[in-house]
C-alpha cells in the first residue's frame, strides 16, 4: 500500500515534468489536459487507496511494517522514510479527495489561463508535494517535503505577474513561508537532540523534559500556524489567495491549511509529549481570537476571493479551537472527551476543504465570466450562472453552518464539546471555555451575516 501511495506520488511530479514542457500555441491545450486530467486520476486513485486502507485496518498490525517503506536516498548515511499512520491516512483522504475534485474543475477553467507555463508544472508539483508532507516519516523527508510544497505554492502565487497586488503578495508569502520553515526546523532539531536519529519513531521514543515539550509546541504552533493562518501570522493569507489563478487558489485555501494543521498535529499531539492543561488553554484561546478577527476582516470586504480567504483564516481558527479544547481535555485524563473534541476538529477539516474548495471554484467561474471581484459592481449572475449560483448557495450555506449540511455537523460537534467543559477541574478552562464557545456562536452568525452579500 504504501509503495503505492509513494509511486502515485512520483506520477504527479511526472505530470509537473509534462507540465514544463507547455508553450503559449505549443500544445498547451493536449499538455493542460494531460496535467489536469492525470491529476485528477492520481488524487482519485490515492483516495481510494486510502478509504480501502481505512476501511479495512483492524488493529495496531494494520499500521505497522506493511505501511511503512524505507528509500536509500536523504542525508547521507540515513534513508528515508515514508510511512502511513491513522492520522495520515485522513489527512491523505483529504487531501486527494479534493485535489481530484478541483483538477477536475481545472479541466475547464484552465482554459482561460493567460500563461499557462507558469500553472502547468507547479500545479501537481504542488499536489505531490502536499503529499510526501503527509507520507513524511522522519524529519528530513518532512522538511524537504514542507519546503517544496511552499515553494511550488509560491510560484502559483506568482502566475499572474501582471495584476498589481501579486508582487506584494508573493513577497509576503515568501517571508512567512521561510519563518515557519525555521520554527519546524528548530523544533525537530530540538526533538531529535545529539542523538542523530530524525525518524519519528526515533523522536517519539526519545526523553523528554517538560521545558524541551513546550518549546516544541510553542514552534509547531509557530512553524505550522504561519502556514495555516492563524492570527497574527495570517498577513499572507488575503493577499496570497486572490492572486493564485482560483483553482489554485482553492488548494491554497482548502488543502494546504490542512496540511499544516497536520504538521502542528504530528508535532503536537504525537512527537512533543505530554503537554500542560494550560498549553491546551493558549492553544484554544488563539483559535477563538483568530475565528473571530477573520470574520470580522471578512465582513469589511468586498473583494470575492478577499473575503473567502479571510473565512480560511476564521475556519482555521475553528479547528484550533477544537485541537485546544482536545489538548485540555488530555492534559486531564479526560480521554473520550479529548476524542470528542478531536474528532469534531478532524471532521472541520474535512468539512471546511470540501466547501472552501467549492466556494474557491464558484469564485473563478465568476472571475472568467464577468472579469471583476468585486461585489459591489456584481448582480444578477442567478440568470446568466444558475448552475454556478446553485452551488455557490450550497457553499454558503455550509461555511455559514446551515443545517443540515457539513459545516452546521462539525460545528455542532464542537459546541458538544465545548459543553463538556465543566468537566475540567482547572476554574480558568471551566472560565475560558465557555467564553470561546461565545466567539464561536459570534463568528458562525457573523458569517452567515457575511455571506447574505
Amino acid at each position: 500500500m504504501i509503495v503505492s501511495l509513494v509511486a502515485l506520488t512520483g506520477i504527479l511530479l511526472a505530470l509537473g515534468v509534462i507540465g514544463a514542457s507547455a508553450t503559449p500555441g505549443h500544445g498547451g491545450g493536449s499538455v493542460r489536459r494531460v496535467v489536469y486530467g492525470g491529476s485528477a486520476l492520481v488524487g482519485a486513485a490515492i483516495a481510494l487507496l486510502v478509504l480501502v486502507l481505512l476501511a479495512g485496518a483492524g488493529g495496531e498490525a494494520d499500521w505497522g511494517p506493511r505501511a511503512s517503506m524505507s528509500m536509500p536516498f536523504g542525508l547521507p548515511w540515513l534513508k528515508a522514510r515514508f510511512a502511513v499512520d491513522p492520522l495520515s491516512a485522513f489527512f491523505l483522504l483529504v487531501a486527494n479527495g479534493v485535489g481530484a475534485a478541483v483538477s477536475l474543475f481545472a479541466l475547464g477553467y484552465g482554459r482561460h489561463e493567460a500563461e499557462p507555463v507558469r500553472v502547468l508544472p507547479f500545479y501537481p508539483l504542488f499536489l505531490a508535494a502536499m503529499n510526501l508532507v503527509l507520507l513524511a516519516a522522519d524529519a528530513f523527508v518532512f522538511l524537504f517535503a514542507w519546503e517544496l510544497m511552499s515553494v511550488a505554492s509560491w510560484l502559483l502565487v506568482l502566475a499572474s505577474p501582471r495584476e498589481a497586488e501579486t508582487p506584494r503578495a508573493a513577497y509576503l508569502y515568501f517571508v512567512m513561508a521561510m519563518l515557519g520553515t525555521l520554527g519546524l526546523l528548530l523544533a525537530f532539531g530540538l526533538l531529535a537532540g545529539g542523538a542523530g536519529d530524525y525518524s519519528f519513531a526515533a523522536l517519539r521514543a526519545q526523553a523528554k523534559s517538560p521545558g524541551l515539550t513546550l518549546a516544541v509546541a510553542a514552534l509547531a504552533l509557530l512553524g505550522a500556524g504561519s502556514k495555516a493562518g492563524i492570527v497574527p501570522l495570517h498577513a499572507w493569507l488575503p493577499l496570497a489567495h486572490p492572486a493564485a489563478p482560483s483553482h489554485a487558489s482553492a488548494l491554497l485555501s482548502g488543502v494546504m491549511t490542512k496540511v499544516a494543521i497536520y504538521g502542528f498535529v504530528r508535532l503536537t499531539f504525537d512527537l512533543a509529549g505530554q503537554l500542560p492543561w494550560w498549553w491546551g488553554g493558549i492553544v484554544l484561546a488563539v483559535g477563538g481570537v483568530t475565528a473571530v478577527l477573520g470574520v470580522l476582516y471578512a465582513l469589511m470586504e468586498h473583494d470575492l476571493k478577499r473575503l473567502l480567504a479571510y473565512h480560511t483564516v476564521e475556519n482555521i481558527g475553528i479547528i484550533v479551537v477544537g485541537l485546544g479544547l482536545a489538548l485540555a481535555f488530555r492534559a486531564n485524563g479526560l480521554q473520550a472527551l479529548a476524542a470528542l473534541a478531536f474528532t469534531a476538529a478532524l471532521l472541520h477539516v474535512l468539512n471546511h476543504a470540501v466547501f472552501k474548495s467549492l466556494l474557491f471554484c464558484g469564485a473563478g467561474a465568476v472571475l472568467v465570466a464577468t472579469g471583476e471581484r468585486d461585489m459591489e459592481k456584481l448582480g444578477g449572475l442567478i440568470h446568466r450562472m444558475p448552475e454556478t449560483a446553485l452551488a455557490f448557495l450550497i457553499g454558503a450555506a455550509a461555511i455559514s453552518a446551515l443545517p443540515p449540511l457539513n459545516g452546521f455537523a462539525s460545528e455542532w460537534l464542537l459546541f458538544q464539546a465545548i459543553l463538556m467543559s465543566p468537566a475540567l477541574p482547572q476554574w480558568v478552562l471551566q472560565f475560558a471555555v465557555p467564553v470561546v464557545g461565545a466567539l464561536l456562536a459570534l463568528a458562525a452568525a457573523l458569517a452567515a451575516a457575511c455571506f447574505v452579500k
